[in-house]
Order: C-alpha cells, then sequence, then structure tokens
C-alpha cells in the first residue's frame, strides 16, 4: 500500500496522474460554473455565440462540463480510480472529437452542445491528457523502481 491509498494522506501522497485528474477536474468544474455566469439557462442545447475565452458554450455543455469536472474530482483520490477517469476522459472525448468534425461551428440542431474548433482542438487535448492518466508510468518507494503503470492499487 502507497501513502496515496491510506486513509487521511492528504494530497502529499497523490501520484502524479492522480494530480493530473484532480487539475482538471477542478478546471472543468471551475468552467462549467462560469459558463453559467454567461449562458444563464436560455437555448439549453441549441447553438449559441456565447464562449469562454473562445470556446463555444450553452446550458447543457455547461452541465457536461460540471460532470466531468466533478467525476474527475472525485476519482483523483486513488491511482486506480484516476485511471479510470484518463479511460473516460480519452473515450468520452475521443467521441466528442469526432462528434465535433461535424458539429463544429454549425448552426443547426445537429451542434446541441455548441461547440466550435477550439472546443474540438481541446477535446483532442483531453484526450491525450486522459491516455496520459490512463498509461502513465508510476514509480514509488514502494515498487523500487519498478513500472508500475498498470497497477491500479
Amino acid at each position: 500500500m502507497t501513502t496515496a491509498d491510506q486513509h487521511g494522506a492528504g494530497r502529499r501522497g497523490m501520484t502524479w496522474p492522480q494530480m493530473l485528474a484532480l487539475a482538471i477536474g477542478v478546471v472543468y468544474t471551475l468552467v462549467g460554473i462560469v459558463g453559467f455566469f454567461i449562458t444563464g439557462f436560455d437555448d439549453f442545447a441549441e447553438h449559441t455565440d456565447e464562449t469562454i475565452l473562445g470556446f463555444g458554450i450553452n446550458p447543457l455543455h455547461n452541465i457536461v462540463h460540471l460532470v466531468i469536472g466533478l467525476a474527475g474530482i472525485a476519482l483523483s483520490r486513488k491511482l486506480g480510480t484516476a485511471r479510470t477517469y484518463g479511460w473516460l476522459l480519452a473515450v468520452g472525448y475521443g467521441a466528442a472529437f469526432v462528434y465535433g468534425l461535424f458539429a463544429a461551428g454549425e448552426t443547426d440542431s445537429l451542434n446541441f452542445l455548441s461547440i466550435n474548433w477550439a472546443d474540438n482542438w481541446l477535446h483532442l487535448a483531453s484526450v491525450l491528457a486522459g491516455l496520459a492518466i490512463a498509461l502513465g508510468p508510476v514509480k514509488d518507494a514502494t515498487t523500487r523502481g519498478r513500472d508500475e503503470s498498470l497497477r491500479t492499487r
């Protein structure tokens, strides 16, 4: 058992995939909250021209950000669950990227998340971050230098 798995170990014992999952979770949660200050609840699943730093949003998109963010915060507590979060990011945002290839910038009902090309590139970056969390090697004092990247603790 590593310090990352011990009850009450705090953030000091977190592995880098856990810290990355937590950071991504916090960012997506904040983006979801800030998004509601911009969009309110109007045009819930419609294309809008509202953005955060150039990234398209609508209320449904804000909810998606909140769910993804809160999941990252919750799943960052253990390495195994952080790796699961990484896979969820990779698969979910991989699907969002493919969807965005058709929907980005469109103003019809196909673009129900109001995404644009900036969103699409961010989705691709989220896929890569998810793969890093899911597959990145972790070494600690208990493994004596062995690569424990596939071990879920």
